[in-house]
């Protein structure tokens, strides 16, 4: 592999995000070769040992980009003290798998798996505001004026306000509805706990794709490889959304809860 700059190669690790790479270089966390390394060193990561903060970063395997259809029941996170099944049980890869696209534990559907940290960083950062689309079940009939308030915006028990989301009312399903729900946020169980702010209850949750990757025939439980086209794809949206400021629905916003009059 050529070198890269350090922060580059930190980044598709783990280590979170460039700028917060840049901070370990700075601060003399990192060595290459048992060099200390200073902004602007460059590594090659199949070939170099580097060490943050005395452990030593694996060399770098082939890139793994996997779509997955978490069934409900199982957990998004890959916890070894965790008794439960995780998404890691479902996907016999060795290595370290990155869940990107979180799932809460009644919740389903597609979350990519990879070992390119700088990926999934991009692709999770509220500040890129990637789409995430939902198939959702609800177990009522919502009126416009909730369905608009869900577009909105609402503003949750702790005061903060989510962003703006498209919401589509589908198809009926005995006494509830279907609805499509696109959004660029993702706070924990934020569709759940809207729903239940507006007097809609939620059912079931669905997440059909993140960025440009779809779950497609995936059944639950199924995973297969991404095709070098859905890798470009999603790459070339991670790369889109860097280069241009983030969107202001992106960011997240505070609203301060006040009583009627």
């Amino acid at each position: 592999m050529p070198e890269e700059r350090l922060q580059k190669i930190l980044a598709r690790a783990g280590y979170g995000s460039r700028r917060s790479c840049e901070t370990l270089i700075i601060t003399g966390r990192v060595t290459v070769n048992h060099t200390k390394a200073v902004l602007g060193s460059k590594a090659d990561a199949a070939e170099d040992t580097i060490l943050v903060d005395g452990k030593v970063i694996p060399k770098e395997e082939k890139p793994v980009y996997i779509a997955l259809h978490k069934p409900r029941g199982i957990l998004s996170d890959d916890d070894p003290d965790e008794a439960r099944s995780t998404v890691r049980d479902l996907v016999d890869v060795p290595g370290h798998l990155f869940s990107v696209g979180r799932l809460d534990l009644d919740s389903e559907g597609l979350i990519l798996m990879t070992n390119d940290g700088d990926l999934a960083n991009h692709l999770t950062h509220p500040r890129y505001g990637h789409e995430k689309e939902y198939r959702v079940l609800v177990l009522v009939h919502p009126d416009e004026e909730q369905l608009a308030t869900w577009r909105r915006g609402v503003v949750m028990e702790d005061g903060y306000r989510t962003a703006p989301a498209r919401v589509d009312a589908l198809e009926s399903a005995g006494k509830g509805v279907w609805l499509r729900i696109v959004m660029h946020e993702g706070k924990k169980r934020q569709i759940r706990e809207v729903g239940k702010r507006i007097g809609v209850p939620v059912s079931r949750i669905i997440r059909l794709r993140i960025g440009t990757l779809l779950l497609g025939n995936l059944k639950p439980g199924e995973w297969r490889y991404l095709t070098k086209a859905e890798i470009a794809s999603l790459k070339a949206s991670a790369s889109e959304k860097k280069a241009r400021p983030p969107s202001r629905g992106a960011h997240p916003r505070k609203t301060i809860l006040r009583p009627p009059h």
